[in-house]
């Protein structure tokens, strides 16, 4: 059993060429903010994960590596266990990371001047994977009543209807809304990409950082039709916070699909793992989930601190708890600033890195995107800058 109290315990990350912690200034323009945003943790690693790495480094020879049957089983055995998905090993693509991914797989699949659907507010490389292609970005925003989002699928179809849509990425769970989609809206969104004849690179990389286990559903489970038209994009990353060792897994049931994205990802010679990547994602599907539960429990404690403070000092700014991420979509628009007095009072009066939810969607104005996978004594200092938007 993990102490969760460990994850109390801050661990100085400056001066480790962290990009959340050393590059503010670069990115910022400030070195003294209180960083709450590059979605990584604050949190070492769990206990598996070190240990395989520290025996891994003991052996002092870093060559080039296999991805064995036994890191296979465990991307397999950690997706029937976790989310109630069988796959084959031989589904799985190795990438170094999603977003070459979703680049791979738009380069892969459409054309220049095919369209390609995304729903905003949603991270920001899926706008740069299309875009920087010369791929046509068509964007299907979701629809945001009080805090909850939900699907325009009306005005998804409308797109669909005029033949030029020939994927459409998504991103389940949502970041940065945090929604779980529900089956049935999963079931609709694919009715209407078979109907239409539409390929989706589903980005599942928050599928473990769910509040309610078995909320989760692998695109893949839909339908066998859906099945045979979807790329499913996994990683261990976010979910056990190792980010900078770069491993993903893609998983692609259908073959003709499967050999054609991995001709693609060995055309620009990003087939091969690392060795602390490989050693890394293997110790923490074996031996991390008694971690990754301690660690939910932690930072949902964060998310409801947060809540419950705004609540009582800043009732005008609304905080939604997410059903998954370590993500906080918070609205400030009830304060009656512009996003640009936002965004300067919060960086440079009260110190705080927050995502700019402008970066996620032009509708997201008046919203910043906060991480809370930190000691709780941060998330207290930071709730403690925020009070200089209501000091008078």
């Amino acid at each position: 059993m993990i102490n969760q109290s460990s994850f109390d315990t801050p661990i100085p990350r400056l001066s480790t060429a962290s990009e959340k912690w050393d590059g503010l200034e670069k990115i910022f323009g400030v070195a003294d903010a209180l960083p709450m945003w590059v979605a990584d943790m604050d949190f070492a690693a769990p206990p598996s994960v070190i240990e395989a790495l520290q025996t891994r480094m003991a052996h002092g020879i870093f060559g080039y590596t296999l991805r064995t049957e036994a890191y296979h089983a465990a991307v397999a055995n950690w997706m029937e266990r976790r989310h109630n998905w069988k796959i084959d090993a031989d589904w799985i693509v190795f990438t170094p990371g999603i977003v070459p991914a979703l680049s791979i797989a738009v380069q892969q699949f459409t054309s220049p001047g095919d369209a390609v659907v995304i729903q905003p507010p949603v991270y920001p490389p899926f706008y740069d994977v299309v875009q920087n292609q010369g791929r046509e970005l068509i964007t299907n925003p979701l629809i945001e009543k009080q805090g909850q989002y939900t699907m325009d699928l009306d005005q998804l179809e409308t797109s669909l209807k005029t033949g030029k849509v020939k994927m459409l990425i998504l991103c389940s769970p949502q970041n940065p809304v945090g929604r779980v989609w529900t089956r049935e809206e999963l079931e609709e969104l694919s009715a209407l990409c078979v109907k239409y004849n539409v390929l989706i690179v589903s980005d599942e990389i928050h599928a473990d950082l769910i509040y309610e286990r078995g909320t989760h559903t692998p695109l893949s489970l839909i339908s066998e039709a859906i099945s045979d038209r979807s790329i499913i994009c996994t990683a261990p990353s976010k979910t056990f916070n190792i980010p900078g060792l770069c491993t993903s897994n893609i998983i692609i049931p259908n073959a003709e699909l499967r050999e054609r994205f991995a001709l693609g990802v060995r055309t620009m010679g990003l087939s091969s793992v690392s060795t602390l990547g490989a050693a890394a994602t293997e110790a923490a599907y074996n031996g991390g989930e008694d971690w990754l539960d301690q660690c939910l429990a932690y930072i949902r404690g964060n998310m409801e601190y947060v809540q419950q403070f705004i609540a009582e000092h800043m009732p005008s700014v609304k905080v939604h708890l997410p059903e998954a991420t370590y993500l906080l979509w918070v609205d400030f628009r009830g304060l009656g600033l512009s996003h640009a007095q936002l965004s300067h009072k919060l960086l440079h009066e009260a110190g705080l890195a927050f995502n700019d939810g402008i970066v996620f969607g032009k509708e997201s104005a008046g919203f910043m995107r906060i991480n809370v996978a930190c000691p709780r004594a941060t998330v207290e200092e930071a709730m403690r800058r925020l009070l200089v938007l209501v000091d008078k």
